[in-house]
């Protein structure tokens, strides 16, 4: 092979090669995991989604619904008080193009305004006794649009966590489908800063990106947040699941 073919075809590779590096980083092998098995959700204005991919699977505890069964109803607040939040959560089958998934179970459960769940307490992570009370958990049913609907109140916060609200999704014959969380926005004019953290303020607080469930990322559990402390606020999340 002459010396300039020989070079050339040793840039060839080298190209080749590259490509086939850049096609295989983390970006691209994460895009290609969350087509096929995880990832969804939103973060837009409208509160719907903007792909296909499955909602990022999050841990259950340390206060899950004990009888989520026991739970079915849209106001979940109890003798809770707080700012008003509605929670609007439209889950969607990615098994089936992102349509609406009807007929699915959808718990939600958060702390209070002072960081506190029920069912539990009494304990070194909570020290006020709340296991008689079942506040701020509830269960629905999504309808023909895959949408469910809760009247709660704007969760509060504790040490080592950002804002959020679990979300545990089964399927009609009470399977379990996907174990989430849905984070809040953050900063200047959004509902979390107008709240302020009740009366705790945010001396230390954690922010979603030092949160210990959501520091390895969070976008596609950020939810659209709306409202004010008068007349309340309104959160649109979309999730995505294998049904």
């Amino acid at each position: 092979m002459e010396r300039k073919n020989f070079l050339k075809s040793l840039l060839v590779g080298a190209a080749s090669t590259s490509i086939l590096v850049q096609a295989c980083s983390k970006d691209d092998v994460s895009a290609a995991e969350s087509s096929s098995t995880s990832t969804s959700t939103t973060g837009s204005a409208s509160g719907s989604s903007g792909s296909c991919s499955v909602a990022p699977t999050e841990t259950e505890g340390p206060f899950p619904t004990k009888s989520p069964a026991s739970y079915v109803r849209s106001d979940i607040r109890d003798d809770r008080s707080g700012y008003k939040l509605t929670v609007n959560i439209t889950i969607k089958n990615s098994n089936n193009s992102c349509s609406a998934l009807s007929g699915a179970l959808v718990d939600i459960w958060h702390c209070d305004a002072e960081g506190n769940y029920s069912e539990y307490g009494g304990s070194g992570m909570q020290s006020t006794n709340y296991q008689s009370v079942h506040f701020l958990r509830g269960r629905q049913t999504t309808n023909s649009a895959g949408l469910v609907t809760y009247t709660s109140i704007f969760p509060g916060w504790y040490s080592g966590r950002a804002t959020h609200i679990h979300v545990h999704v089964y399927n009609a014959a009470g399977n379990s489908l996907k174990v989430t969380q849905i984070a809040f926005p953050e900063g200047t004019g959004t509902a979390l800063a107008a709240v302020g953290g009740y009366k705790k303020g945010f001396s230390g607080y954690t922010y979603n990106a030092s949160d210990n469930v959501f520091s390895d990322g969070y976008s596609l559990e950020l939810a659209t947040v709306t409202g004010n402390t008068t007349d309340g606020f309104v959160l649109n999340m979309s999730f995505s699941v294998p049904a």
